[in-house]
């Protein structure tokens, strides 16, 4: 080969590579044109996960500000969530669903009440024998009388509040549990509150002999009070509005009265400290565990089903929760007369409720709704020592727990 076949070889290769090689780098770089699909899918993972990452902190942020806003309300977050998940199994059903109560039911208020009542004139004589049919007494309260009274209990004080306590006939342990803890005091921070029990007649086979117990327990206590409605679950309803035409007809002079049912644990001075805070109103005023949009339980199997008969809406207007409810003392009157245009109905508290609608008026929050509680878990002293209200199992569970809060010494 000589130098010039060389040369022209040389200048032939170097052509070709020129001709490959292109002028801009990146494009031909093996590395550089296989890091760039790379550096794309990178880019696309990451804004993925930024986006992942975005959502999962607004996520929090809002789970965050939920638990806040329902700790601030009534009960802890978890008491209102477990209260709200029996509230929505009660209500929120078919016709064919049984629904538990509004709160965790203690098992003996769990049986459905098979008693009936039956429309009557007011009896010259203790009946013998429990009415039975499926009609209702009218709920306006003057329809009955009463056939023990105490009517100088309001006569000889003025009370600032007065303690109304429904209870059946044969319930004497729960009475005496009431006597013994919230039920004897007499003077609560300075203002005189009083304590009465609210019974109709007792039924049974021993009717007569039940009677002369509850007189005898009366002279001793003078602390009953009773009308001639046959007392039974599906009558609680003409229980209450007795209650109320009993203390506009008796008890003018008091401030505010409570309805309160005999299974609660009540911290009286806590309620008399509330009643006494600037801004609670001396009129028109009702308060409680508030109760909102309620339907109607439909069902046939629960304990508080309601046909549409008796109550054709499908919703109850607010009312407060029938374990124990405060009002003013002006407000008794003027649901005994509302009571006369309203069809009766088996729930009680939502009937309130309806009077309420009636005259126009509106419910009250409480200052702090976290004080009117439903049932507890464990008992705590400082807990208790806090509260208005909780619902109990036993009376032997009210005097435990009473004496221990009043022990000696800070309770938190």
């Amino acid at each position: 080969m000589t130098w010039a076949d060389f040369a022209a070889g040389e200048v032939k290769y170097w052509w070709i590579i020129t001709q490959l090689w292109p002028t801009d780098m990146q494009e031909f770089t093996p590395s550089l044109s296989v890091r760039q699909p790379v550096d794309r899918a990178w880019s696309q993972k990451k804004y993925l996960f930024h986006c992942c990452f975005k959502f999962t902190l607004l996520l929090c942020v809002g789970l965050f500000v939920l638990c806040c806003a329902l700790s601030s309300g009534s009960e802890t977050w978890w008491e209102r969530f477990a209260i709200r998940e029996h509230y929505n199994k009660i209500f929120h059903q078919t016709n064919s669903v049984y629904n538990p109560p509004p709160y965790r039911v203690h098992p003996k208020h769990s049986v459905k009440p098979s008693e009936t009542t039956e429309a009557t004139e007011p009896p010259t004589a203790l009946p013998t024998v429990a009415p039975t049919g499926t009609q209702y007494h009218e709920a306006y309260p003057r329809n009955y009388h009463f056939i023990m009274n105490n009517i100088e209990v309001c006569k000889n004080n003025t009370p600032f509040l007065v303690l109304m306590v429904p209870v059946a006939p044969n319930n004497v342990a729960a009475r005496d549990a009431i006597r013994q803890t919230w039920g004897k005091e007499s003077l609560v921070q300075g203002k005189v509150v009083y304590t009465l029990f609210m019974l109709g007649l007792p039924r049974g086979a021993d009717v007569e002999q039940q009677q002369e117990k509850l007189k005898q327990e009366n002279l001793q206590h003078r602390d009953l009070i009773q009308s001639d409605f046959v007392d039974s679950y599906l009558n609680l309803t003409i229980k209450t509005m007795v209650i109320m035409d009993w203390l506009a007809t008796h008890c003018l002079t008091a401030a505010y009265a409570m309805k309160i049912d005999s299974d609660m644990f009540l911290n009286i001075d806590n309620l008399v400290i509330m009643l006494q805070k600037p801004g609670i109103p001396k009129a028109n005023y009702l308060t409680g565990m508030l109760m909102w949009n309620r339907p109607v339980v439909r069902s046939k199997n629960s304990k508080w089903y309601v046909s549409e008969e008796l109550y054709p809406d499908p919703q109850y207007p607010t009312y407060t929760l029938g374990m124990g409810y405060v009002f003013s003392n002006d407000l008794p009157e003027k649901f005994v007369m509302a009571s006369k245009s309203i069809k009766p109905f088996n729930i009680e508290d939502a009937y309130i409720g309806m009077c309420m609608r009636k005259l126009g008026l509106q419910v009250t929050s409480p200052p702090d709704p976290s004080q009117f509680k439903a049932y507890n878990r464990v008992y705590n002293r400082c807990e208790y020592s806090k509260i208005i209200t909780y619902i109990l199992g036993t009376s032997e569970e009210l005097v435990k727990y009473w004496t221990d809060l009043k022990k000696p010494g800070p309770p938190c």
